[in-house]
C-alpha cells in the first residue's frame, strides 16, 4: 500500500516532474518542479489552498516522479505528459477548432504556397493563424495574382505547361523555364511580405523597378510597379499599432463565474494578422499567472510559429525556463515580457478587453438561461449539466434510446450517446428508460474520467410522470447497488459512512419531464408532483430544441438498425464472406437465390472466392 507521508520523506531535492494518480490509476495532474521535495510536499500541507487544489488532493491515491537534470528538461517532459494523458486538473488547451495558415514548403526546389489548417513540423514555414478564413484566402489569392509561383499540389515534369503559365500566373518550373535562384527570389519576397516586412519588400521592388527601367525593360518595370502598389494597398489595411518589433504574440485573460477566456493577438511587423480565443471551465479560482504558464507551455509545444516576444500582464514563475526552451526551439532569443507602461501595456490591455468582450458576449445568453433554469427548477446550484433521454421502437422491435447533453446552456451534439435496449422485451418505454439511465449512471460511477464525464445535475425525461418515475427508479437502483458494494468493503464504519454520503450527494439528481401536446410539440416541463412549471418563451425554445435533438438521435439510430436488418441476407451469416465479397457475388449473380443455384466452378469465378469458400456457400 502506498503511504503518502512516507513517500514524501523520500522525495529528492532535484528538478523533475511529478505525476498524481487517483485510486483508479488515472493520471489527474502533472507538474514540474525545480525541487521535487519542496513542491510536492506543498500539496499535502495544511495551508490555504484553492477549492480546485483541495479537490485534486482529496483524489490523490499515490504519486510518482521522474528526476531530470534541469528545469528546462522538466518543462519539456511535463508538456509531453500533459499532451499524452490530458489530466483533468491541468489547464488543457482545447483542440476542437483549427485556424487556417498559409504554408510555404521552403525545402522544395521550387516552393509552393498553400492554404492549410494542419501545422506539422515538416520543415515548411507557416504563417498565421488567421482568425478569419476569408482573410487567409484573400492573402493567398493576392500572392497567386501578384507572384508567378506554381499552383500545383505536386510539381511533376510536364510535356507542356499548364494554363497558369499561358496567362502569366506561373513561371513553369515544371518545364525548366526558370532557374532556381530567380524563383527563390520571389519566394523570399512572399516570406518577407507574410512576416510583415513590407518596407523591405517595397524598397527591393523600387530597386528592381529602377534596374528594369535602366535596361529599358518597361513591361517588367510596369509589372513591378503594379505589384508595389498592390502591396501598399494591402498593408495599409493592417496597421494596428506603432509597436516596432516584428514578431509578437500578446496574450490577455478574462474571467467569469463559468469560464476563463484566453485571447491571443498575433502581431507581425506592426500589423495584426489574426487572433485566437480559448475557453476553459472551472478555473475561476486559479491564479492568472498559473493559467498563463500552463497555456503558454501547451500552446507553443510542437508549434512552429514561435514569436520573438510574448507579452502578458502577469510575471510567471517559470518564465526563465520557458524562455530558454522556446529560444532553443526557435533558434534565437525569445522573451516573455510583462509591460508596465506605454504602448506595449496598452496592447496587453487591448487583448484583455477583447477577451472580456468575447467572454461577455458568449456568456450573456447562457447566464440568463442558467439563472432562469436554476430559479424555475428550484435548485441551490446552477444546472450546468443537463441530460435528456428518449426511447424509440416500433411495436417493441429494434428498441433503442438516445441521450443528449446540455452543458452550460448549450446543447452539445458531440456528447450525444446511443443505447441498444438489452433487458426489456416487448413495448415498455418506462422500463427501457429505467434500464438506459441505470446503465448511464453506472458509467460515471465506475469511471468518472470516461466518455460520459461527470454525472448530470438534472435529467429531463422525454415524457410525463411515468418517465419521471422510471428515471427516479434508475437513480435509486444505482444508489442501492453502490450501497451494497460499500457495505461489503473492508473499511471502518466511519469510512463507509463518508463514502455513502459522497455517493448519495453525487446521485442527488433532479428529475423533470418534457411534456408534449397532441401535435407532438413540447408543451411544458413537469415535476414529480405533476406540476407544470412556468418558463419563458426563450427557455421553452431551448427545451424544445433539446427534446427534438434527443428524439432525432434516438430515431436515427432506430432507423439505422432497422435498415441494417432489412438489408441483411443469408450471406452475412457465412464466415469468410465480408461486405466486398457479398457485393461481388450479388453483382455477378443478381440475387441470393441465383447464388444458391450456381455451381462451385461458377462461384469460383467471382474475385476472392476460393474453392473452400465456394464449398461453404453451397453448404
Amino acid at each position: 500500500m502506498f503511504d503518502i507521508e512516507e513517500e514524501l520523506k523520500k522525495l529528492p531535492g532535484k528538478p523533475g516532474v511529478y505525476i498524481m494518480h487517483d485510486k483508479d490509476d488515472n493520471i489527474i495532474y502533472v507538474g514540474k518542479a525545480v525541487s521535487l521535495k519542496n513542491r510536492v510536499r506543498q500539496y499535502f500541507r495544511k495551508t490555504n489552498k484553492t477549492a480546485r487544489i483541495e479537490k485534486m488532493v482529496s483524489l490523490i491515491d499515490y504519486f510518482e516522479y521522474i528526476v531530470v537534470d534541469n528545469e528546462a528538461e522538466a518543462l519539456i517532459l511535463e508538456c509531453n505528459l500533459i499532451k499524452k494523458n490530458r489530466p483533468k486538473f491541468n489547464v488543457l488547451l482545447k483542440d476542437d477548432k483549427t485556424y487556417p495558415y498559409i504554408k510555404i514548403d521552403v525545402k522544395s526546389e521550387y516552393p509552393g504556397v498553400y492554404y492549410t489548417r494542419r501545422v506539422i513540423n515538416d520543415g515548411s514555414k507557416y504563417f498565421g493563424p488567421y482568425a478569419n478564413p476569408g482573410a487567409a484566402k484573400e492573402m493567398l489569392d493576392f500572392i497567386k495574382e501578384r507572384y508567378k509561383i506554381h499552383q500545383c499540389r505536386t510539381l511533376k515534369e510536364r510535356t507542356r505547361p499548364c494554363l497558369n503559365y499561358h496567362i502569366g500566373r506561373c513561371l513553369a518550373p515544371c518545364m525548366g523555364n526558370v532557374d532556381k535562384e530567380e524563383y527563390r527570389k520571389q519566394v523570399n519576397e512572399i516570406i518577407d511580405l507574410l512576416e510583415g516586412k513590407t518596407n523591405k519588400v517595397l524598397k527591393d521592388l523600387d530597386l528592381q523597378m529602377q534596374e528594369a527601367a535602366q535596361k529599358m525593360e518597361y513591361e517588367k518595370a510596369a509589372y513591378l510597379r503594379d505589384r508595389k502598389q498592390a502591396i501598399e494597398r494591402a498593408s495599409s489595411k493592417q496597421k494596428v499599432s506603432n509597436i516596432s518589433e516584428n514578431s509578437i504574440d500578446v496574450i490577455g485573460i478574462a474571467k467569469s463565474e463559468l469560464e476563463v477566456c484566453v485571447e491571443i493577438f498575433f502581431v507581425r511587423g506592426s500589423k495584426m494578422i489574426g487572433r485566437e480565443q480559448y475557453f476553459y471551465k472551472d478555473l475561476k479560482d486559479m491564479e492568472d499567472k498559473e493559467i498563463l504558464s500552463g497555456f503558454i507551455k501547451q500552446y507553443y509545444f510542437d508549434n512552429p510559429n514561435i514569436p520573438s516576444k510574448i507579452m502578458i500582464r502577469e510575471e510567471i514563475e517559470d518564465k526563465e525556463a520557458i524562455e530558454s526552451w522556446l529560444s532553443t526551439e526557435l533558434g534565437k532569443k525569445v522573451e516573455i515580457k510583462s509591460p508596465k507602461k506605454g504602448e506595449k501595456l496598452r496592447f496587453v490591455e487591448m487583448a484583455e478587453n477583447n477577451a472580456r468582450v468575447t467572454l461577455d458576449n458568449k456568456e450573456k445568453d447562457k447566464s440568463e438561461i442558467l439563472l432562469e433554469l436554476k430559479e424555475v427548477l428550484k435548485m441551490n446550484i446552477l444546472p450546468r449539466k443537463i441530460e435528456t433521454f428518449d426511447i424509440s421502437n416500433i411495436s417493441g422491435e429494434y428498441m433503442v434510446a438516445g441521450m443528449c447533453v446540455m452543458q452550460d446552456g448549450v446543447i452539445k451534439k458531440n456528447l450525444s450517446r446511443r443505447f441498444k435496449i438489452k433487458t426489456v422485451y416487448g413495448q415498455d418505454d418506462p422500463k427501457c428508460m429505467e434500464e438506459v439511465i441505470t446503465r448511464r449512471l453506472r458509467h460515471s460511477i465506475e469511471n468518472p474520467n470516461g466518455g460520459f464525464g461527470k454525472l448530470p445535475d438534472v435529467i429531463f425525461a422525454d415524457g410525463g410522470i411515468t418517465q419521471i418515475r422510471a428515471t427516479k427508479q434508475a437513480i435509486e437502483n444505482v444508489f442501492n447497488e453502490e450501497k451494497e458494494k460499500i457495505i461489503q468493503e473492508d473499511m471502518t464504519e466511519q469510512d463507509k459512512k463518508e463514502k455513502l454520503d459522497m455517493i448519495e450527494k453525487e446521485l442527488d439528481i433532479k428529475v423533470f419531464g418534457m411534456v408534449k401536446n397532441d401535435k407532438h410539440q413540447t408543451r411544458a416541463l413537469m415535476d414529480d408532483d405533476r406540476n407544470e412549471l412556468q418558463i419563458s418563451e426563450n427557455l421553452m425554445k431551448l427545451i424544445t430544441r433539446f427534446q427534438d435533438t434527443v428524439h432525432n438521435t434516438a430515431i436515427t439510430y432506430h432507423r439505422k438498425l432497422r435498415d441494417k436488418e432489412i438489408t441483411k441476407s443469408e450471406l452475412d451469416d457465412i464466415k469468410g464472406i465480408g461486405k466486398v465479397k457479398k457485393q461481388a457475388l450479388l453483382k455477378q449473380f443478381g440475387s441470393v437465390e441465383k447464388i444458391k443455384q450456381a455451381s462451385i466452378e461458377e462461384l469460383m469465378k467471382v474475385k476472392g472466392i476460393t474453392k473452400e469458400l465456394a464449398e461453404k456457400l453451397k453448404q
